[in-house]
């Protein structure tokens, strides 16, 4: 239904757009002082990739950019990161092809997190699979794996696989 790929270089500008059109969804849903327009800007998108993220993009043919979604490995979990799909083209299970594109590129256990507010997301990643990690582990997760601010831990959460919540813990 829709070509999956790795992004490359020259997607940069549509991931980018794509970033930015899929997030205004979190207007009026988040704090005020964690909404900024454009919710990310260039700079932090290179960023990110320079952290590791590897995003891959769901396109219409060869043609428009559709959704991206970022695959993250740190240590002994990937990270779901930034999955954003055109205002326009929600609903038509560009987010559930990526999803399940990125789960078969590791044996990791994934962890995504998002804005607590976001309930559409919340209940996207629990249809497919997902659990919330609630109290302190969530807590920690967040300051390990995220970056962000004491007042974002405070509004976020933590989904994980089933590899997760399998694990062997030590």
């Amino acid at each position: 239904m829709f070509a999956i790929r790795p992004c490359v270089a020259a997607d940069f500008a549509e991931i980018h757009a794509v970033c930015n059109d899929g997030a205004t969804a979190y207007r009026g849903a988040i704090a005020d002082d964690h909404w900024h327009d454009p919710y990310m800007s260039a700079a932090e998108l290179r960023q990110e990739i320079h952290a590791g993220v590897e995003f891959f993009g769901a396109f219409d043919g060869d043609r428009e950019l559709l959704g991206v979604m970022g695959l993250q490995r740190l240590g002994d979990v990937a990270l779901i990161r930034h999955a954003y799909t055109r205002t326009a083209r929600q609903g038509i299970g560009v987010g559930s092809a990526l999803l399940a594109h990125l789960q078969s590129f590791t044996d990791l256990p994934i962890l995504i997190g998002t804005w607590k507010a976001a309930a559409w997301a919340i209940r996207f990643y629990e249809g497919r699979g997902f659990r919330l990690i609630g109290g302190e582990e969530r807590e920690r997760l967040l300051r390990l794996y995220w970056t962000v601010p004491e007042s974002q831990v405070k509004d976020s959460v933590v989904l994980g696989d089933d590899r997760w919540f399998s694990r062997t813990p030590g």
